[in-house]
């Protein structure tokens, strides 16, 4: 697991030996200890441990204070429309609508400084990714049905133990088969619903006028609340969507909100997330890129294998990287 090499795959080799590092399958072994609570204990700190982590890291560039005990929610995604992350920022909005209307019930302060942060994390790369992804208990891959071709940012957040919220779009549709639809978050209309609702002329407007939380949300962004020194720079993004709305984010809004409070649920039980975030790494065996070289080999190339002598190196690796001893097999590129 090379996102996170000295935590969680010392955890799992620790628990069910190294042969998952060459065959990821071998993970499948890891249901058996789904319901032990001593794994799940120390699944739970090796996430906190990634969390604390990312946490420091996003104060050092972003300046940001966040809680590692909240729910880190996640969508790395280049910025393109039809992987809405303004979907996201609706729920954004609507879950500090939600908690503004609390506080101003109960008479409290505005806290929802510590019920909610967002953090638009800059310059993401590999070396950023390698915090990222093991730290992400919810994923978000939330881009309109039938518009995403696979996506592997999916298979990373899976396989460190995040939970996908999401659409059938792309892979997931095959990560949710193989983690099991009760540990996967979907919502969101089908790619045939999508084709259906566009060519039976599909009316946003329509949605906006009978949704009032939709309308709460749309109206702050319109009038300028969160744009105070300019009122009207989000406007044309609330035209657009009023308008066109070409990827359906009105459509999906209330599924999604749904979807998210379940999420909400699921995380207040601490034992049943930490054994869907197990079940999830799992799982997650059939994404090996040592799979679908195989498959390439076998069906396309018709190439055969050549045995290469690993002996010692899974081994030196899990015990020694880090200590600064020096690798004995690092001429031979291993």
């Amino acid at each position: 697991m090379p996102n996170n090499p000295l935590r969680y795959s010392m955890l799992i080799s620790r628990k069910i030996g190294t042969d998952w590092i060459r065959d990821l399958e071998e993970l499948r072994r890891l249901e058996e200890f789904a319901d032990d609570e001593g794994f799940r204990e120390e699944w739970c700190r090796v996430k906190l441990d990634n969390k604390d982590r990312l946490a420091s890291h996003i104060q050092k560039v972003a300046g940001i204070e966040v809680d590692p005990n909240t729910l880190f929610d996640m969508q790395v995604k280049r910025i393109h429309e039809y992987k809405r992350q303004h979907l996201n920022v609706l729920h954004i909005i609507a879950l500090y609508v939600r908690i503004k209307a609390v506080a101003d019930v109960i008479n409290s302060d505005p806290d929802v400084r510590g019920r909610l942060k967002v953090v638009f994390f800059p310059d993401f790369n590999v070396k950023n990714g390698q915090k990222i992804y093991p730290a992400a208990e919810l994923s978000e891959q939330i881009s309109t049905a039938g518009k995403e071709a696979s996506g592997t940012g999916n298979m990373k957040f899976a396989l460190n133990g995040a939970l996908t919220i999401g659409t059938l779009d792309g892979a997931n549709v095959e990560i949710r088969e193989e983690v099991g639809a009760e540990n996967f978050y979907l919502f969101g209309l089908t790619a045939a619903q999508v084709e259906k609702a566009i060519s039976s002329g599909y009316s946003p407007s329509a949605i906006y006028a009978s949704n009032q939380l939709l309308r709460e949300v749309i109206e702050l962004i319109r009038g300028g609340h969160f744009s105070p020194k300019e009122p009207a720079l989000f406007r044309p993004l609330v035209d657009t969507l009023m308008d066109h709305d070409e990827y359906l984010l009105f459509a999906d809004f209330q599924s999604y909100i749904d979807c998210q409070d379940e999420v909400g649920k699921a995380y207040r039980d601490k034992g049943r997330w930490t054994r869907m975030s197990i079940l999830n790494t799992a799982r997650m065996g059939k994404f090996s890129s040592d799979r679908a070289i195989r498959e390439y080999c076998d069906d396309i190339w018709k190439a055969k294998p050549v045995k290469v002598d690993m002996t010692g190196t899974v081994e030196w690796s899990l015990k020694k990287r880090g200590t600064g001893e020096p690798n004995p097999w690092a001429e031979r590129g291993l």
